[in-house]
């Protein structure tokens, strides 16, 4: 009866399993931190919704529905979905190049909806295909390059509004200098200034000294109550206005059928972005309450989240760092918590539409700004500055191509580049020479051990990757070099442990190489071979030219074998190197 119980469950959605298993002691906890959740969900999913080119009101509708998806389908118990800063600049990228010229706020609405029903059919479909690795297409030195670009992008963006007006630029130069010459023109709007700067440094003072005071909220209420107390609206400062009374109806986005081929390649630049959001984000907060990662059950729920958002006017999202932190700290233990929050943002549309109607356009700018803040990492960029240069180079690209390419190429040219330097770590992997080290097992790269000690006529050679197209002549060349040496080697002993493959390619290139080094009286043996990889040269017939006898288990059965077969002894490196490195400086013969 338990195993049927257990096989019965599988089908059941994972956040109705918590729910099943749901525990009294939770409820008053959970409902605490889904009234602290709720003031800071409002602020910014009408200030993201701004961000990605929308009605603020969408924010609030994709908030209520994602949350509530999530809640059903997700596995994670304390994960909070919603409109996200990363998204908002690569949804408003998206779309903005299909509205027409001035703007039609419902037609920007329907591409939103349809391209979060894309992103969610994208990430339903990896999740059901058990495709959580493509989430690691964006390796961490561009990914934190990716991020510093587009809080940059977001910062500039932001910076007309937190002055009072508004330009048409697009692109982060243009904007700049669409930003600059309107401060020049003298379009700022002091008290708009005022309410945004007060508003960046009042967010940044509370979390800095008083974390557990909700900032965002405090600061909307400050930012409110002075709308009402010095009138900023006749002082030129934009309002929010009175938001719609409700909810929307269930309804399917209609767009042109030439809308879909743009919208559809955002869609997968966002899902991209969304399901490494997710994942690391799930990775980190279950590590820190003991629970599991179940990756294509979270690529599932984020799918089911943005479809829900799309058929309930609302647009693409992904999970929030910050929003969870806020609800673990205020003691959530369930979905239950999201389920609050959306039902009190709803009970707020429809009793209380107006209560953020004098909320000051800057004072959104401000929740955007101090958002995109947080995304940058000037840390992790001077750690890769000072501990490898070639992966911070790769951030630096990464962060140009988003400021100077755009939101949309920035992640392409970030997933490019990740794409790039794995097949350069495989094209020219670490290769060298090894000796023995008296007093330590084993065998040891001479660049470490310069006084290693070598057998005369032996060359122990170490290369740290599979053998392919790309690196097989580069591989013979480096062999052919080993070899021009006085005196020549008898044996060149590769010490195959780290090579994990040989493709066709690199078949014909050993052959060749056997050959060539035959010819020259030089035995090309090899030690800790996998047995994969000696079925593979098996199957491409190289035994006709490699000798069968020289494949060794080990690098010292091989080491015995060949001082058995010379009776050489080990000698120690000549002028402070092994003979066989000091022969890596020679030029090629002629």
């Amino acid at each position: 009866m338990a195993e049927d119980d257990r096989r019965g469950r599988r089908w059941v959605p994972p956040g109705l399993r918590t729910l099943l298993a749901y525990r009294r002691e939770w409820l008053v906890k959970d409902a605490v931190a889904g009234v602290v959740l709720t003031t800071l969900l409002v602020p910014q999913g009408m200030a993201y919704a701004e961000l990605a080119g929308l009605p603020a009101i969408t924010g609030l509708y994709t908030s209520v529905v994602c949350l509530l998806a999530y809640a059903v389908f997700g596995p994670s118990r304390i994960l909070v979905l919603g409109p996200d800063s990363s998204l908002g600049p690569m949804i408003a990228a998206t779309i903005l190049p299909l509205i027409a010229s001035g703007g039609d706020s419902k037609r920007a609405v329907a591409l939103a909806s349809m391209l979060a029903l894309m992103v969610g059919a994208i990430t339903v479909l990896a999740g059901v295909c058990k495709l959580g690795f493509i989430a690691d297409l964006i390796s961490k030195p561009t990914m934190i390059g990716y991020m510093n670009g587009l809080a940059l992008t977001i910062l500039i963006g932001q910076l007309p509004k937190l002055f009072g007006f508004k330009t048409d630029a697009d692109g982060l130069i243009d904007e700049t200098r669409a930003f600059v010459r309107g401060v020049a023109d003298g379009k700022t709007v002091t008290a708009a200034v005022a309410v945004g700067l007060g508003g960046i440094v009042l967010i940044l003072v509370l979390q800095r000294w008083l974390p557990k005071v909700p900032a965002v909220l405090v600061m909307v209420v400050l930012a409110i109550a002075a709308t009402t107390v010095f009138d900023l609206g006749a002082h030129g400062v934009s309002l929010v206005g009175e938001l719609p009374k409700g909810f929307p109806p269930l309804t399917l986005p209609q767009v042109d059928w030439g809308d879909l081929g743009p919208l559809c390649a955002g869609a997968l630049g966002i899902a991209l972005v969304s399901l490494a959001d997710t994942i690391s984000n799930a990775s980190a907060f279950a590590a820190r309450t003991g629970q599991e990662v179940r990756g294509n059950e979270e690529m599932t729920a984020i799918g089911a989240a943005n479809l829900a958002a799309g058929l309930f006017q609302g647009f693409p999202v992904s999970t929030s760092g910050s929003r969870t932190a806020v609800a673990e700290r205020a003691g959530a233990r369930s979905q239950l918590t999201g389920v609050l929050g959306a039902t009190l943002i709803v009970l707020m549309l429809v009793l209380l539409p107006g209560l953020f109607r004098n909320l000051p356009q800057p004072a959104l700018a401000a929740v955007v700004i101090t958002a995109s803040l947080s995304l940058a990492d000037l840390a992790g960029t001077r750690r890769l500055w000072h501990q490898r240069r070639t992966e911070f180079s790769l951030s630096i690209a990464a962060f140009l191509g988003v400021a100077l390419l755009g939101v949309l190429p920035g992640i392409a040219v970030a997933v490019g580049l990740s794409i790039l330097n794995v097949f350069r770590r495989a094209w020219w992997p670490y290769n060298t020479v090894l000796g023995r080290v008296p007093g330590m097992p084993g065998y040891h790269d001479v660049r470490s051990y310069p006084d290693a000690e070598q057998l005369p006529g032996l060359v122990i050679h170490r290369f740290d990757g599979p053998l392919f197209f790309a690196n097989a002549k580069a591989f013979r060349h480096e062999i052919m070099r080993l070899t021009r040496r006085d005196p020549k080697p008898v044996w060149v002993l590769l010490a195959a442990e780290p090579v994990t493959d040989v493709d066709t390619t690199a078949a014909d290139e050993l052959e060749e190489l056997d050959e060539a080094l035959n010819a020259q009286g030089v035995s090309l043996v090899f030690a800790e071979l996998k047995d994969p990889v000696r079925r593979k040269i098996e199957l491409y017939e190289l035994t006709r030219t490699l000798d069968p006898a020289h494949f060794f288990p080990t690098l010292e059965a091989a080491v015995a074998a060949y001082r058995a077969q010379t009776g050489a002894e080990w000698t120690p490196a000549a002028d402070g190197r092994p003979p066989a490195e000091a022969a890596l400086d020679k030029p090629p013969a002629g």
